[in-house]
This record gives C-alpha cells, sequence and structure tokens, in this order.
C-alpha cells in the first residue's frame, strides 16, 4: 500500500495473490482475520477445503460512512480490517466464492450541524436538516455538501488502492433499489417499533417512528410523529409542526429514509451483506440493526466489535475534540503499510493512537518483513504482513530501523537526509537513494520525526562515577577495535565492558546510561549497531563530549 507510487501486485492491500499451499493451513491458524473468516465459511455451509457452498452466492462485505465530515483514520482502519479479512475468507476457499467490497455512504442523512472547517457557513445555516446530498456544496466544486465529501471518501480510498464498489444511501432510495425492503417494513412497522421502543428514553419514545417523511416543499427531513402508517397504500401520514398541515408520503422513491438503526438494518436486507464491523460504541446499535434485519426476511451479517483508539492520555479520540492522530500526520512520519499494520494489530483491544507510537510500528514492519521469506506456510499466515499485502509482501531493502535512524539523526544532530545516507553507505558502500527507495523514504521519516519530536525532548545527563569509569573504559576499547568490525562483534564488547565495570547484575543500567548520557534519550537502539553505522571514530567522540560535559548543552 503506497499513497505515492503506482499500485502493483506487491503493494495493493487488495492485491490478493492466491499460493494454493496455503489453503489448508489457512484452516487451522489462529490470526484474527482468518477466525472471522470462517464464521463466514459457516454461514455458507462450508466446513472443509474444497467444500462446496450449499447457497452459491457473492459475499458481501460492507463498510459504512457518514459524509458529514471528512474521512478519518478510523475510515482507513475499517476498510483495511475489512479487506483483511475478506482475503482471509478468499484464501480459505481457494477464492472460488466471489466477494465484494461495498463502502456505504449514510449521504441522505439531514445535516444537524454546520461543520466549522467549512467555507460559506452562514450559508450552510439555511439548510439544516436537509439531506446532505441536497446542501449545496460549500467548496464550489461538486453539486451538493454530500458529492463533495463522497468524492473525499472516494479519493481517500483510492490514494491506497483499496479494491471497493461505493454505493450511495441517496441513489439507493431514490432509484427504488430499497424499494421493497421499505415497503416490508412499512408491513412490519409495529414489530420495528417493538425492537426500537425498548431502547429509547421515555420521552423519546413518544414521538420515535423509524421512518422520516421528507418535507415535500422543503425536502427537509422530517424528525415527526408518524400518525397513521398504510401499508396497503404504501405511505405514512404525519403532521407538519410549523403549519399543523397534514401530510400522506410514500415511503419509496426517496421520499422517506428511516432512522439510522432501521436505516442499517434494512440495508442490510436489501444488499445482502454478509459481514461488517463497527466500534464497540456500536455493539446496541448492531444488536438492534440485526433484529430488524431479521424481521425484514433476512439474517443479519457476521462481523466484530473493535475497540476505539486512545489519544496520549487515555482518553477516547474524537473527531471534535480533534485529539489523536490524522491520516496525514501517520503519513508524515512513516508509511501506510506501517498504519495498516498498526490497525491489524490486537483489533479488540484498546490501543493508543499517538505520534511515539509511530517508530515502534515501522520498526516492527520492517521486523515482520525481514521474517517473511524464512517462515513456513504456517508461521506466514501468522505474519501481519500477509493480510497487509494480501499474501505478498514487498521485500524489505536493508535491515536498518526507523529507531537506528532516528538516533544517528539525534546523535549527528542533523536535520540532512544525506548525512544519514552517509552513515547508511558504511554498512552498504554501494546503497544511493535510487537503488533503495524505501529506505530513503525511511531516512525521510527520520529526518522529520526527529525534528518533530526527538530534539525538542532531548534530555542529556551526566555520568555516575560508575558510568563513568565504564564509558572510558569502553572508549579504551573501541580504540583498539579495527575497521569492519562487525555490530555483533562491537555489541559483544560493549556488553563486556559494562560487566567488567559494575553492570554484570543489571546490563538493562548500563545501556540506560549510555543512551541517557550519549543520547538524550531513555532507550535506543541497539548499541554495537549504532556503533557500526555512526562510526568507531563518531562513536568515540560522543562518548569524548558526554565525559566532558558538552551534551549537556543539547537539552531540549
Amino acid at each position: 500500500m503506497t499513497a505515492s507510487n503506482a499500485p502493483t501486485a506487491s503493494n495493493r492491500p487488495n492485491a490478493f495473490v492466491l499460493d494454493p499451499a496455503l489453503v489448508e493451513p489457512a484452516w487451522v491458524s489462529n490470526a484474527w482475520p482468518f477466525e472471522e473468516a470462517r464464521k463466514l465459511l459457516a454461514r455458507v455451509g462450508i466446513a472443509n477445503p474444497g467444500a462446496e457452498p450449499k447457497t452459491p452466492k457473492t459475499i458481501v462485505f460492507e463498510t459504512g460512512y457518514g459524509p458529514s465530515g471528512l474521512p478519518h483514520i478510523g475510515t482507513f482502519g475499517e476498510v483495511a480490517r475489512t479487506t483483511m479479512v475478506r482475503n482471509a475468507f478468499r484464501l480459505l476457499t481457494a477464492d472460488q466464492i466471489p466477494t465484494r467490497l461495498i463502502c456505504f455512504s449514510d449521504d441522505m442523512d439531514g445535516m444537524r450541524k454546520v461543520p466549522e472547517n467549512v467555507p460559506q457557513r452562514e450559508l450552510l445555516k439555511q439548510y439544516m436538516q436537509q439531506p446532505l446530498t441536497s446542501v449545496p456544496d460549500p467548496f464550489g466544486t461538486h453539486e451538493s455538501f454530500g458529492h463533495h465529501n463522497n468524492a473525499m471518501l472516494r479519493r481517500f480510498l483510492d490514494t491506497f488502492h483499496f479494491d471497493y464498489e461505493f454505493m450511495s444511501s441517496t441513489e439507493c432510495y431514490r432509484s427504488g433499489f430499497f424499494n421493497a425492503k421499505l415497503l416490508d417494513a412499512l408491513k412490519n412497522y409495529q414489530a420495528i417499533m417493538d425492537i426500537m421502543l425498548p431502547s429509547l428514553r421515555e420521552e423519546r419514545a413518544q414521538t420515535y417512528s423509524p421512518f422520516l417523511p421528507l418535507h415535500p416543499q422543503t425536502g427537509a427531513v422530517m424528525q415527526v410523529t408518524i400518525e397513521e402508517h398504510r401499508p396497503d397504500a404504501g405511505t405514512v401520514v404525519w403532521q407538519d409542526p410549523a403549519t399543523g398541515k397534514r401530510h400522506e408520503t410514500p415511503v419509496t422513491d426517496g421520499r422517506c429514509k428511516l432512522q439510522w438503526k432501521p436505516d442499517w438494518g434494512m440495508r442490510w436486507a436489501a444488499i445482502g451483506v454478509d459481514y461488517e464491523m463497527a466500534g464497540k460504541d456500536h455493539i446496541e446499535g448492531m444488536k438492534l440493526s440485526g433484529a430488524i434485519c431479521r424481521v425484514l426476511g433476512t439474517p443479519p451479517p457476521d462481523g466484530f466489535n473493535y475497540e476505539l483508539f486512545l489519544d496520549d492520555k487515555g482518553q477516547k479520540i474524537s473527531k471534535s475534540k480533534g485529539n489523536g492522530l490524522t491520516i496525514d500526520e501517520w503519513l508524515k512520519y512513516a508509511s501506510p503499510e506501517s498504519l495498516a499494520l498498526f490497525m491489524f494489530q490486537k483489533p479488540r483491544a484498546a490501543k493508543r493512537l499517538f505520534f511515539d507510537v509511530i517508530p515502534r510500528t515501522v520498526d516492527d514492519y520492517l521486523t515482520f518483513n525481514a521474517k517473511f521469506t524464512t517462515e513456513n506456510a504456517g508461521q506466514r499466515l501468522m505474519n501481519p504482513l500477509w493480510h497487509i499485502h494480501g499474501g505478498r509482501p514487498p521485500r524489505a531493502e536493508l535491515p536498518i530501523s526507523l529507531n537506528l535512524l532516528l538516533n544517528l539523526a539525534s546523535a549527528s544532530n542533523t536535520e540532512d537526509k544525506s548525512v544519514l545516507w552517509g552513515f547508511i553507505r558504511v554498512y552498504a558502500p554501494d546503497a544511493t537513494p535510487e537503488k533503495y527507495p524505501a529506505l530513503d523514504h525511511l531516512a525521510g521519516y527520520a529526518i522529520r520525526y526527529f525534528i518533530d519530536f526527538v530534539k525538542p525532548a532531548k534530555q542529556f545527563r551526566a555520568p555516575t562515577e560508575t558510568e563513568r569509569t565504564a564509558l572510558a573504559a569502553l572508549d579504551a576499547e573501541l580504540a583498539k577495535v579495527a575497521k569492519g568490525t562487525s555490530g555483533e562483534d562491537l555489541q559483544t564488547i560493549v556488553y563486556e565492558v559494562g560487566k567488567s565495570h559494575g553492570f554484570a547484575e543489571n546490563l538493562r543500567a548500563w545501556f540506560g546510561a549510555i543512551y541517557e548520557v550519549l543520547l538524550g534519550e531513555k532507550q535506543g537502539p541497539r548499541f554495537g549497531s549504532f556503533i557500526e553505522l555512526y562510526g568507531i571514530a563518531g562513536t568515540r567522540e560522543l562518548i569524548r563530549k558526554g565525559l566532558a560535559g558538552e551534551l549537556l548543552a543539547g537539552n531540549g
């Protein structure tokens, strides 16, 4: 998945590549996408590899989107995770059962408030409760505000090369696609009310109706009491609270829409959705919508409720508060692949989504990538990269971590990517940005992250007497080291110096001292690898400055 390069079979999340040798191992894999996909197999009556489905059909995956605002990181996560389950299903069935991924926009919802980040806000205030596809586009680029935000969603999904079909609520209502299920809902009006009323506050229950008629003159979505429902006529009767006039409105052809929970269940039934996941804040909504879907004669989709993201203070991320990370912020410091990895890992656990998770996630991605080619079939299916890249991840070009590059930037105090390339060439003399573009991107991410987060937070300290003696001894040992000594051998030297100078029982404290005194950070890279890249001379100069107190001036 890359936002900047043309899609290829190896980097698109939807670029599923069938490997027949992996079909049987997939049936016993504990990776969560396979666990989810096996629920779908039970849905179509498949109990073992190669079995024919009892009821042949296309399996429909769906994600929903409210186009009152711009796509956000949760939108990416939901589509990426659903794609992972879809790819798992395709492997389990040897890609013999057709699948679809529908991204559905609830663009017929009435506009309840004017967003603060749009132009012409005064103009929009005149269109409160109008369907979003009837509200003028304040940006002046599309036929409505809903169409503008739908275009943003599609461009967003296309940027990451997701394989999906777009569906608009407005088009489904107005074209008549939903008509049959809307008439079914009207016939089952009381059954739907019986499902919904116990979930509502007493005051809300007094006026609640699953149907929201559109005003015949203003076009507004009316939150009104339905005085009569007439299944034989296919209409509902209601009174305009402003004029007192009674109206009889057909429920078909976009002249009525449903409240969101009945709408969700009706949509599942009309489209035949087999799988949809949602945040844990929608658990109750999914239960109610599922019950309504059954009333309309269709089993509700399978799926699971994922945990929500938390900010750096452990609070739930909110679009309106603006806490947490945006897509653009993540992509400033890391690749889309790393964001997909973050979404893959522990989807049922609440996770902090803040800037400090980025370096670890990037390095985890590189670690999983380095392992992939040496793993057996079962291990590959547990490797997140199989799920991120549809079975064929691109090869990592150099096993250099973002954390190591960050520490090189920190030690050299550089904001110049070419300086990092100087260190990289010590490790790989023939390496160039042209030959290794992914590594060049990684170096760029390291520089940006260093400037914005590492440099302002650097906090050097003076060594204790024990640490001073040990660092001086490390300097003396490095003076004896031959050019070209490997990172592993250098790491051994660092270990031995620590063991023989008071840290034999606590090597963690020894490395902590190295990081805090020489790099101004609480933790750092494998120090032997750092020395190999930074150079013996550079590392000895760093030790000299640390012992002389010269680095203390660099405290953020």
